[in-house]
């Protein structure tokens, strides 16, 4: 049997919501040797265990959303997925991720091992314990059908000068496929939710328990976390990393100390290009499938508007996409049970 290859896509920290509560316990009770060198990690530090956070009745906000809780279950959720899937009917051929996402692809690509992956998630997790810096809202930059509209990108560029006219308050956080991720400022963030025209009955949109990733608000944060995490932690990658600029970083040709620079510098303090990141994926490796781990399955619609828009797939609009997920499924979500039978 020919294997077909996979590009490999990690979900970041908004995937475990109320309904992916039992995710791990749902495909991964075979993994308590991860789970339990996981849970031996955070008892050290007095956090509680993912399995039973996973296992709970109920889904908890005050448990759930902290980051240091919920950067873990799906760290190990999403790795989970990453074991499972089938080596001997899919080469895996490169590994990308969305923020959070990009630790997650460091694991799975071989740069950090289980246990350091464990500590730098947990340490990056833990880092607004306290008090979050900022926050992040989400607005469209694409129509209905999910075709790019300049003018909606022109108009938050418009609504983001109008608020940064004193101070600099609100950034882009993260270019995710047809969504613009806006970090800033509370103060920064309650003026956009006023400015910017309601689109779709949800948007603007408020994310809720997160920082403002990705902007110049954490740089105090990557200095600390240099200081605490050194590049002793990374090895050169075991499969190609498509990072969150679109550069590639290849086995036998990292700079381990660059990567790591990266990872706890530019990637903390700037801009997440997720789309360019997918975009450099498909074409320079040109996969059979794009593979999105668990626990949610929010990055489906981000991904498939890069394909969009980008022209990498001959589909024009959010129902052809529709149409050929329907008959040969090109994005594999493993946390639809149909997509994920297809790669296990």
């Amino acid at each position: 049997m020919t294997k077909k290859t996979a590009v490999v896509i990690c979900p970041g920290r908004g995937t475990y919501n109320k309904t992916e509560l039992g995710y791990l316990h749902k495909y991964h009770s075979n993994k308590m040797n991860l789970i339990k060198s996981i849970d031996d990690y955070r008892f050290k530090h007095d956090q509680p265990s993912i399995w039973e956070l996973d296992g709970r009745s109920e889904y908890s906000i005050k448990e759930h959303i902290p980051g240091e809780n919920s950067a873990a279950i799906i760290y190990s959720c999403s790795y989970g997925d990453f074991l499972d899937i089938d080596q001997e009917k899919i080469e895996v051929v490169a590994v990308a991720g969305n923020s959070m996402g990009w630790y997650l692809a460091c694991v799975c690509a071989g740069a950090l091992n289980v246990n350091n992956g464990t500590h730098i998630i947990n340490t990056m997790g833990s880092q607004m314990r306290e008090k979050l810096i900022g926050g992040q809202i989400i607005y469209p930059e694409v129509d209905e059908n999910w075709i790019f509209s300049q003018e909606l990108s022109n108009l938050i560029d418009e609504k983001m000068n109008e608020v940064n006219k004193s101070s600099p308050e609100v950034f882009t956080s993260i270019f995710f496929g047809g969504l613009r991720v806006i970090g800033g400022t509370e103060n920064g963030l309650r003026q956009m939710m006023k400015i910017l025209p309601p689109r779709e009955d949800r948007y603007p949109f408020k994310l809720m328990g997160n920082a403002a990733f990705h902007t110049p608000l954490l740089t105090e944060t990557s200095i600390k976390a240099k200081q605490e995490l050194g590049s002793h932690f990374f090895t050169s990658p075991k499969l190609p990393l498509v990072d969150g600029r679109g550069k590639i970083w290849m086995p036998n040709a990292t700079d381990v100390n660059e990567l790591w620079n990266y990872t706890l510098g530019h990637q903390v303090d700037h801009t997440y290009d997720f789309t360019k990141s997918i975009d450099v994926a498909v074409k320079e490796f040109a996969p059979d499938y794009l593979i999105i781990t668990g626990p949610g399955m929010t990055l489906g619609g981000a991904v498939a508007q890069v394909l969009i828009n980008n022209k990498l797939k001959p589909i024009k609009n959010k129902d052809e996409f529709k149409e050929l997920q329907a008959t040969t499924p090109y994005i594999i979500s493993m946390a639809e049970p149909d997509q994920r039978k297809i790669v296990i």
